[in-house]
């Protein structure tokens, strides 16, 4: 199990150049986006305009903060995202255009290639503690603070830090003042 704080993530601009995104974890380690295996990050974004385009990539868009966006994804239409809407799964080497709905919104992106897959829910920590267990990755981003009981004991999560875990991790929740609001993301190599 690996902790990955926000405060630590990389910050790095768009592939397109329209703004910048922080970096929590990709794979291989040190790649870069031309070559990832998977990637996941946020972004804030702060103006209507184009996605960067991906070729070979699926990914999956959630709204973690503000009042939403509507995508415009060719070949599938127009989609409206809010902070209560589910992840939004589309292929990453179509045209998408955002048009923000109000203001700025901070966003929470997963990426995997084409020989990989992905799945994004969001939920309560109570409701997503036992996802499919043939995944090769779990990983866990806290919308609030929680703890986690892992092996080694206890591990508390910030807002949007996130643990990593593989198979033989097996977290529970512990003692937290809410059910722990999350963002459960598996990856299938």
């Amino acid at each position: 199990m690996k902790v990955v704080r926000i405060a630590d993530c990389k910050r790095m601009p768009w592939k397109n150049g329209g703004g910048e995104t922080v970096e929590i974890a990709v794979s291989p380690t040190g790649s870069s986006v031309e070559d990832f295996d998977w990637r996941i990050s946020m972004a804030t974004v702060a103006t209507d305009g184009p996605f960067s385009a991906f070729a070979g990539i699926d990914r999956t868009l959630t709204v973690l903060e503000g009042q939403g966006m509507t995508l415009e994804i060719a070949g599938m239409g127009m989609v409206h995202l809010g902070s209560t809407s589910d992840p939004m799964a589309f292929p990453g080497d179509v045209a998408v255009h955002a048009t923000l709905s109000e203001g700025p919104i901070v966003d929470f992106n997963v990426m995997t290639r084409r020989n990989s897959r992905h799945r994004v829910v969001r939920g309560h920590l109570s409701d997503l503690l036992q996802p499919d267990t043939d995944a090769d990755l779990r990983m866990f981003l806290a919308l609030e603070p929680i703890t986690l009981e892992m092996q080694q004991g206890p591990v508390s999560l910030g807002r949007y830090d996130m643990a990593l875990c593989d198979r033989s991790d097996s977290p529970s929740l512990v003692n937290n003042e809410s059910d722990g609001k999350i963002v459960l993301v598996q990856i299938w190599s």
